[in-house]
């Protein structure tokens, strides 16, 4: 059963309340010092949960032509960098016969 914030309208104290998905919200609560009911309203909280790592955004998904950062451990020979191109053949190193 979720817990609820509830806040005092008069005092501004707030008491926590269990209550059912199901169960409307209270409007008038029994205060804990004195017992006796009086107007509340429901305090919404932020909820504590952190996404990690990519694609939690429409920006992260879908990047064409991106490519990974080369690691910073220094060592270049792990890189994924395209191969050098073959050189072209010179002319003058051609036979004609």
């Amino acid at each position: 059963m979720p817990t609820y914030v509830y806040k005092f309208v008069e005092t501004g104290e707030t008491v926590e309340i269990f209550q059912d998905f199901s169960e409307d919200s209270l409007t008038e609560a029994k205060h804990p010092v004195d017992g006796t009911m009086r107007p509340v309203k429901k305090v919404f909280l932020p909820v504590g949960i952190t996404f990690k790592g990519g694609g939690f955004y429409k920006t992260d998904s879908g990047k064409s032509g991106s490519t990974p950062a080369p690691s910073s451990s220094g060592d270049s020979s792990s890189s994924a960098a395209a191969p050098a191109p073959a050189p072209s053949p010179s002319p003058s190193s051609s036979s004609s016969d």
